[in-house]
């Protein structure tokens, strides 16, 4: 062992589990010799690495990188979501680095809860090299881009991590798209435009190098949200009531396996794989390499930016929210979409003494004939709280346009905050949910929306109910072809806290409850949820597709691989401390 993994690696109580089968782990005696690690480097022209942990400028313990003068920089940047995109080893949330090393000289800094190496793949190439390796000596293996990852799936310790972030570039085919492989003769040809792009673009860049198409996709509304893990948990979008999810749009996908083949899968080529790396989710069939997705026309934008509040002690507060979200249904099937936020008791921006509930947010609608047209279909709403309730609700609405979806982005984007310890839950929730029964789902949302502010986007609809994907159909939760929102709750808790991060899961949970048993058979998306989701997980994932994705895992990787938490047949392992050990 090198000298900087003995320091990176100092202790872990788990590597003296020696009766345990588990991966192979940097203090473990089955741990790559240095001299197969230089040989993987070679392969990979030097593009082997063994970073020090990101907080350890501000940390005299790592005298190589230790700056007192640039620790306050870093302490800024801790809370920006290019500090951990850029990194090849932060997640946006250190929890799910096990709080190893932060930017506070008076917290512990060690590597324990980071990845021993990374690949800095700017190829498939690139990533076969590591799967192989991974393979061969029975390495933990994870996949990371940004770190904009909800449940953690882009870190581990001890792992080999491969870095798609430099896959990056795009190919435009403004004719028609050819399906690659011998499979597909006579069949191969896709009408309309296509762009293939590298899985490690994020969305900010794929808007603007799409826009400058006059085209766009149906994508993401963080900057930093990378397309490989974006498209395998199938991608819910803004612009998806209208056009489908975004893994109803892939055409084709470049992936290597865990056999560490590089392949071309399509509809009439690997369909089987094709299924499944579109919704299947990530980290777990193999690393997608580059996508292609059929294009739309640019949109021009109409947006409402709008709020509604009333003091919190109002009993009739959770009343008129029910009412409004009960809309959402109607709202979607006449074109409105967009990012509603409940928030339950919270400080008023114009006076923090008094507490307010209410309901924030912006819609949306595309191509409307005028910005008049959004109001039309909003103003019956605020007027009947309004009519109701007089005089006990604040209302504020703003009505602006954008002529291209790409100039809408650019002022819209998700700023999605980093840098402190969160997780989250979710559910989706059909026409039922929202209109069956408005008092339960009064007493639902008030329950789920308890820690301050719950999400109820509006990101589904007719688009993904009668989407055609290629192929006849994608491995996406079936509940999205029914759910009209996508509903989550966040608890952030202080980071080195186990207690809190302990208490902060049971209460999101709980929060949970009461849309689970309000939508009991609709399940959840898997890229925004908890990684601790109680019960039968796999159902809530993936519904009745996860028997089919279990049968395809254990055939592409009988000796796993790829794991992760909550992923795709993963039953077989747990986490042992520091340990990935089999059950």
């Amino acid at each position: 062992m090198t000298p900087l993994l003995a320091l990176l690696w100092a202790s872990p109580t788990s590597a003296q589990t020696p009766s345990l089968s588990c991966k192979s782990h940097p203090l473990s005696p089955n741990w790559p010799s240095p001299s197969a690690w230089s040989t993987l480097n070679t392969t990979l022209s030097g593009r082997l690495l063994s970073p020090t942990p990101p907080g350890a400028p501000c940390h005299p313990s790592y005298p190589s990188v230790f700056s007192p003068s640039t620790c306050p920089a870093l302490q800024t940047a801790w809370f920006t979501e290019a500090f951990h995109s850029s990194d090849p080893v932060s997640s946006y949330w250190p929890n799910f680095n096990n709080d190893s090393c932060l930017p506070d000289p008076r917290a512990p800094c060690s590597g324990r809860g980071f990845p021993a190496y990374v690949i800095n793949a700017t190829s498939a190439g690139d990533v076969k090299a590591g799967v192989d390796f991974a393979r061969q000596y029975g390495v933990r293996l994870i996949v990371k881009n940004s770190g904009h990852d909800f449940v953690g799936r882009s870190s581990a310790p001890g792992a080999l991590s491969i870095w798609v972030h430099y896959l990056r570039g795009m190919e435009e085919f403004k004719g028609g798209y050819e399906l690659r492989g011998g499979g597909c003769k006579g069949r191969e040809r896709v009408e309309g435009h296509v762009v293939r792009l590298g899985a490690g673009m994020q969305m900010l860049d794929v808007y603007r190098e799409t826009g400058r198409m006059g085209r766009t996709v149906v994508g993401g509304n963080g900057r930093t949200v990378a397309l490989g893990g974006f498209i395998t948990g199938g991608g819910h979008s803004i612009l998806a009531p209208r056009w489908g999810m975004a893994a109803d749009r892939v055409v084709e996908v470049e992936v290597v396996r865990p056999d560490g083949e590089v392949v071309v899968v399509n509809e009439c080529e690997g369909s089987e794989l094709f299924w499944a790396v579109r919704g299947g989710g990530g980290s777990t069939f193999g690393v997608l390499t580059s996508i292609s997705l059929l294009t739309i026309p640019s949109p021009a934008v109409t947006t409402l930016t709008f709020q509604f509040a009333t003091t919190a002690s109002n009993p009739s507060a959770f009343r008129a929210i029910a009412s409004f979200v009960s809309a959402f249904p109607a709202l979607a099937d006449a074109g409105v979409s967009g990012y509603p936020i409940i928030f339950n008791s919270v400080p008023s921006t114009s006076d923090p003494s008094r507490l307010v509930s209410g309901v924030i947010g912006k819609l949306i609608m595309t191509d409307a004939p005028s910005n008049s047209t959004i109001l039309g279909h909003l103003n019956p709403l605020f007027n009947s709280i309004n009519t109701t309730y007089p005089g006990q609700f604040e209302f504020y609405t703003d009505v602006t346009s954008h002529s291209t979806f790409a100039a809408w982005y650019e002022e819209n984007f998700d700023p999605s905050p980093v840098g402190y310890g969160s997780v989250m839950s979710s559910r989706l929730l059909d026409k039922e949910a929202l209109t069956g029964n408005v008092t339960a789902l009064q007493t639902a949302l008030e329950r789920f929306s308890a820690g301050g502010q719950a999400t109820v986007y509006i990101v589904s609809g007719r688009g993904v109910f009668e989407a055609k994907p290629r192929g006849g159909g994608t491995a996406v939760n079936p509940g999205w072809r029914r759910a009209y929102v996508h509903a989550t709750t966040s608890v952030t808790f202080p980071s080195l806290d186990r207690a809190a991060r302990d208490a902060a899961v049971k209460k999101s949970n709980a929060y949970a409850d009461g849309l689970r048993e309000l939508a009991p058979g609709m399940g959840a998306y898997v890229n925004e949820a908890s990684k601790y989701e109680p019960g039968n997980w796999q159902k809530t994932f993936w519904g009745d597709n996860y028997d089919r994705l279990l049968k395809l895992k254990r055939e592409l990787d009988p000796n796993d691989v790829f794991w992760c938490q909550p992923c795709v047949g993963n039953e077989r392992w747990q986490e042992v401390d520091d340990l990935l050990c089999r059950v």
